[in-house]
């Protein structure tokens, strides 16, 4: 019987050498994660390449331009990981490029040219004797790892087969199949600081500050850094229901013409904000702090995802990325609404209130981590380990919960069958967390 202080016992593993991959956005504790996946890798005696930036290498593999050591890829040994699992940035890089895009159903796998993406992916990593991917990233990455693992379904038998495990990682925390994902917690301090900062400067000048926050699609950054840096009202892509949503048609980008329906031939909608509502509810929180409580100042966070709920008027000529997400980049939320906030405010009190609008998000992205973040992620880069060698596990996303205890999810429970995309986990509406913020904020009888 082994002691508590022995080493579980090394797995047998026809694995050799495995590959580790980062894409989308930074996130604070990248590096633990693919630190401590490399170091259980190399202490069970199996090579670990790093590949350099996401896919955009592998997906310019060919005859003209084989894989490169220094520029498409790294070899990952105790020297380079030496005291990186706290360190800042990513260490392997990261990048955007997505060679999924074109398959957006199962039988576009069938299809030689949606497909050749992956297949150049593939015969990449095939060209570096990988025997397992370790996919790290968002949702879209989650997508694209297991597209890839669909792509290797189709080929003929008796191929190699590179098994593919992915670890969640997004700052936004809006992740199915686990509580927390890395580097959300060291985010959320991050802004909660400016939040806290921003506080200050208002009460000094009697004045209000919008914050937009990063958080595309729901409001768990938005909301943790409210609740933690106590700003004034939160207002995220969950809250814009009831009356604070309208039906719009939905207009083509460039022309502006109403988008029809094939089917039923009438005109597509979707849900858009009613921003005299939301502007409205702003000013209401704004004026009772003032009669009530006594305080002319505050900070309003705003999410960034509440860009794709904007009417057509504020987001025509705005183009969309590669995996399909308005460019919120070109556009700027907080100072919107600080204007429209602003004359609301004076055409109700008759007074005049400075109200700025700024964007907080990319210096939260690696920031250096706090220890929850660096256990969580050190947590998972073993996970992955667990996973492919210990377990012999394919298709499965790692994720952990309660005390850290580690289980792998497959990529049926995460991934519609059909359309292939990931279901976003959002903050329930009157949930517990979802409450929080309410009970903290400036009352207002809504």
């Amino acid at each position: 019987m082994s002691s508590t202080l022995s080493r579980p016992p090394q797995a047998q593993s026809s694995i050799r050498r495995v590959a580790i991959l980062f894409a989308g956005g930074p996130a604070p504790a990248a590096n633990a994660v693919i630190s401590t996946a490399a170091v259980s890798f190399l202490r069970n005696n199996i090579e670990v390449i790093g590949i350099l930036h996401g896919y955009s290498h592998l997906v310019e593999f060919g005859p003209d331009h084989p894989m490169q050591e220094g520029r498409d890829y790294i070899q990952i040994d105790h020297k380079v990981l030496k005291r990186t699992r706290n360190s800042q940035g990513i260490i392997i890089g990261t990048a955007r490029a997505n060679p999924g895009r074109n398959v957006s159903e199962p039988a576009h796998l069938n299809d030689p040219e949606r497909a050749a993406p992956l297949k150049t992916v593939y015969e990449a990593l095939v060209s570096l004797d990988v025997d397992a991917l370790i996919s790290i990233g968002g949702d879209d990455t989650l997508k694209t790892a297991n597209k890839f693992r669909l792509f290797q379904k189709q080929l003929p038998e008796g191929s190699h087969r590179i098994p593919v495990v992915h670890l969640p990682k997004t700052i936004d925390n809006d992740y199915m199949g686990i509580d927390f994902t890395f580097g959300y917690f060291t985010a959320v301090e991050t802004l909660a600081t400016e939040i806290r900062n921003l506080l200050a400067d208002g009460e000094a000048a009697r004045s209000y500050f919008i914050a937009e926050t990063m958080g595309r699609s729901a409001g768990w950054l938005a909301y943790g850094a409210a609740i933690a840096g106590e700003a004034s009202l939160v207002i995220s892509v969950e809250d814009i229901t009831g009356k604070y949503k309208v039906q719009e048609q939905i207009k083509d980008i460039e022309t502006g013409e109403p988008i029809v329906d094939p089917e039923t031939r009438k005109p597509k909608t979707r849900k858009t904000m009613n921003m005299d509502e939301v502007v409205g509810r702003i000013v209401s929180m704004m004026r009772l702090r003032e009669e009530a409580e006594g305080k002319q100042y505050g900070v309003i966070v705003m999410a960034e995802g509440l860009a794709e709920f904007l009417p057509h008027e504020h987001i025509k000529g705005i183009p969309r990325d590669e995996h399909g997400h308005i460019a919120i980049s070109r556009l700027n939320i907080s100072r919107l609404f600080s204007e429209l906030v602003a004359r609301e405010y004076t055409k109700q009190t008759g007074k005049k209130r400075k109200i700025t609008g700024l964007q907080l998000g990319y210096e939260c992205r690696c920031a250096r981590p706090q220890a929850f973040d660096v256990m969580l992620g050190s947590q998972l880069g073993v996970g992955s380990y667990r996973a492919l060698v210990e377990k012999r596990l394919d298709g499965v996303m790692v994720s952990v919960s309660g005390q850290l205890e580690l289980n792998y999810v497959p990529f049926e429970k995460l991934v519609d069958p059909d359309t292939l995309v990931t279901v976003v986990r959002y903050i329930k509406p009157d949930s517990d967390f979802h409450n929080l913020a309410r009970f903290l904020e400036t009352y207002v009888n809504d």
